[in-house]
């Protein structure tokens, strides 16, 4: 709780979280007294029922589990050094004399997948010898977040920390006014290369985009993530977009101030104003003792759960739901909407529920006292479905439980920011855990093995069988999850062809020490 005290926010929010529990955690202490939400109360919920938990006999353990300290000191134990570092960049670098031109990139996604799409946007100016115009963000269908550039990234820190490798400007000159993104959304224009294949080659933009710059003095690229490939480039251009990834995209001075207030939070939550800083016992000396936390990524939001066509407890009415929602977004193209429920998690294509995530987490060791940190966008299903979470985790917390409405206006409503905030907290943890792959997932992945950080990601394939497994005792399940990610704990994986240099930056961006 903030500076000591609970705030009324977050005695309401624990009440919510208390008659939601109830309705999901009562037939497992009183199973004669469970009444169906559908038939209770049918108004309250539009499209789904708030799902039973799938895993009772687990859950029923993993309230009641002891956790050992030897367990849990070597769970929370940082990486040792791992014989890569960094690479060093020259500290001067001469520009060419004369630019080719000026690029213009029109990024889509949400916040991650255009991070890495503004690394590849650094890395085709360079490759073309052309002047960068600070990537366009468009709006994104889902999300619907306008937020630029300069409102999430410090524009200031990214032109100087590249000043050596390429030239960037902020707009384009008067001379090129009219090169907007309304313009091209008029209709078809000599200046804008829409035919960009995915992973692009360094040649493919000599041969198709180089005569464009040439002939008008600028071009624009859209659509463009995804759009240069992660092999065959010399391996200047890949250190370069290290370089942008890992060093030249900071974030600006008020998402960096909120995530240090939340970080603070999480790390002296028993900290209040105006109390002397506790003495250490062997020192003496005046030193606040820092506590350890973790974030968890849950991504479980409408998007993610319909795309997958996996089932998650809410009943007839979640199947119908989501598959309208494929429909409408994907006209029902979804592969996996071809396979059964089973086969899915067979092959560990489900992403994981709150209550399932939270027996991992229980079965790694993980006691009821960690701070945990809930990095998410809307949960699909509200408070319902994190309240079993919530119950094997009380000190689970976000950023309305650890910041002020105050410290939240700037980021409030801005799917983008509110990302930024999240992604700056995940990268401070000493562990981070993302219950699914996704972009977010990948970026931090590849960050926090830069940095040679904590990170565990869930064995998929494991886990899928495990949870379908009814009749599994809770020491069994214990001793597969935790064999089963032994070796998923930040540890070193060298990139293989086509994967993405940004979710494994060894050995592109990394020397051997």
């Amino acid at each position: 709780m903030r500076s000591g005290t609970m705030s009324t926010h977050h005695f309401q929010s624990q009440r919510m979280a208390i008659a939601a529990l109830s309705i999901i955690l009562l037939p497992i202490f009183v199973p004669h007294l469970y009444v169906p939400l559908s038939r209770a109360s049918p108004s309250l919920f539009l499209e789904w029922n708030a799902p039973r938990p799938r895993n009772l006999p687990l859950l029923k353990a993993a309230l009641n589990r002891h956790t050992l300290s030897k367990q849990e000191s070597s769970l929370w134990s940082p990486l040792p050094h791992q014989g890569w570092k960094p690479c060093a960049e020259p500290a001067i670098r001469s520009l060419p004399q004369k630019s080719q031109g000026y690029i213009q990139v029109f990024l889509d996604g949400g916040l991650n997948q255009q991070r890495m799409g503004i690394c590849d946007a650094v890395a085709v100016a360079k490759i073309l010898n052309a002047t960068l115009v600070i990537p366009h963000l468009e709006v994104n269908p889902v999300w619907q977040d306008s937020s630029s550039f300069m409102d999430i990234f410090d524009v200031d820190r990214f032109v100087d920390i590249l000043r050596y490798e390429i030239s960037i400007v902020k707009e384009p000159p008067s001379e090129y006014s009219w090169s907007t993104r309304e313009y091209y959304a008029t209709g078809i224009r000599a200046t804008r290369i829409k035919t960009a294949p995915t992973h692009a080659s360094a040649n493919w933009y000599l041969e198709n985009v180089l005569p464009v710059l040439q002939s008008y003095g600028i071009a624009a690229i859209a659509p463009f993530s995804h759009r240069l490939a992660f092999d065959k480039l010399p391996a200047s251009i890949q250190r370069l977009r290290c370089k942008v990834n890992f060093e030249a995209l900071g974030f600006v001075s008020h998402i960096k101030s909120l995530g240090d207030t939340i970080v603070n939070h999480l790390r002296y939550p028993f900290r209040t104003p105006g109390t002397e800083i506790l003495k250490e016992r062997n020192s003496g000396t005046n030193t606040e003792r820092s506590g350890k936390f973790a974030v968890l990524h849950l991504r479980f939001d409408k998007d993610m759960a319909a795309h997958s066509a996996c089932e998650f407890g809410g009943g007839k009415a979640e199947r119908l739901a989501l598959a309208k929602y494929r429909q409408l977004l994907w006209q029902g193209r979804v592969l996996n909407s071809q396979f059964t429920d089973e086969e899915l998690r067979n092959q560990g294509r489900c992403p994981l529920t709150p209550e399932e995530i939270g027996l991992l987490l229980a079965a790694l060791s993980f006691s009821n006292s960690t701070r945990l940190y809930l990095a998410s966008h809307k949960v699909y299903g509200g408070e319902a479905r994190i309240s079993t979470l919530k119950h094997l985790f009380p000190l689970m917390e976000d950023k309305k439980s650890l910041a002020s409405a105050e410290e939240l206006a700037k980021v409030e409503g801005k799917a983008s920011l509110l990302a930024a905030v999240d992604y700056y907290v995940s990268l401070q943890s000493d562990i981070f855990i993302s219950a699914s792959p996704g972009n977010m997932h990948n970026a931090l992945v590849g960050h926090r093995a830069y940095l040679n950080l904590k990170t565990i990601r869930p064995n998929m394939v494991l886990l899928g069988p495990l949870f379908l497994n009814k009749s599994m005792e809770w020491s069994e399940f214990q001793l597969a999850v935790v064999n089963g990610h032994k070796n998923r704990q930040g540890q070193i994986r060298l990139r293989k062809e086509k994967q993405s240099i940004y979710t494994y930056p060894v050995p592109d961006c990394m020397c051997q020490l």
